[in-house]
């Protein structure tokens, strides 16, 4: 979502955006990349749009709207996910795939009896539906769109919210 946090540096090197992008593409290769928010200072010409900086909500809804590329899934990360390995994205994708073949919902984890959406996968289906919800918060914005909870085993999208973490 391009905050603040996007270009700190990566234990595996580089930013942790740049570290979610190396990931995404050694599973998917020729995916298309979208940033919210800021650019990424080893990727400068990654298609981006502004954050309006109103929540993350609010920065899906314009992304939504903002006619993105076709993909019949899309990955939503929040910078500040910088656990994803290419096999834990690999396996939560088949997941995924397997649940929602056409691409309907907005696949996330329960974690702690909470659902998860950052992290989460978007299918292109519902894109539209976000583009003209209204919601501001993201368990809005989820109660407004289809959404499929999975276990989601090898999801590793638990926030790093401190310099300590």
């Amino acid at each position: 979502m391009g905050g603040t946090k996007h270009d700190r540096p990566h234990p595996l090197g580089g930013s942790w955006g740049g570290h979610l992008v190396r990931v995404f593409r050694a599973v998917v290769p020729d995916g298309p990349v979208q940033l919210v928010g800021a650019s990424l200072p080893e990727h400068p010409d990654l298609a981006r749009i502004e954050d309006s900086r109103q929540g993350p909500a609010v920065a899906l809804r314009m992304w939504a709207a903002s006619a993105p590329p076709s993909a019949r899934r899309w990955w939503v990360l929040a910078c500040d996910q910088p656990g994803w390995t290419a096999d834990a994205f690999a396996v939560w994708l088949h997941e995924v795939e397997t649940a929602d073949p056409a691409g309907e919902a907005w696949a996330i984890v329960m974690r702690q009896e909470h659902r998860q959406p950052l992290g989460g996968i978007l299918g292109h289906a519902i894109l539209p539906a976000m583009a003209r919800a209204d919601a501001r918060s993201l368990r809005a914005l989820m109660d407004a769109l289809p959404c499929l909870e999975l276990p989601g085993a090898a999801w590793m999208g638990e926030d790093i919210d401190t310099p300590g973490d």
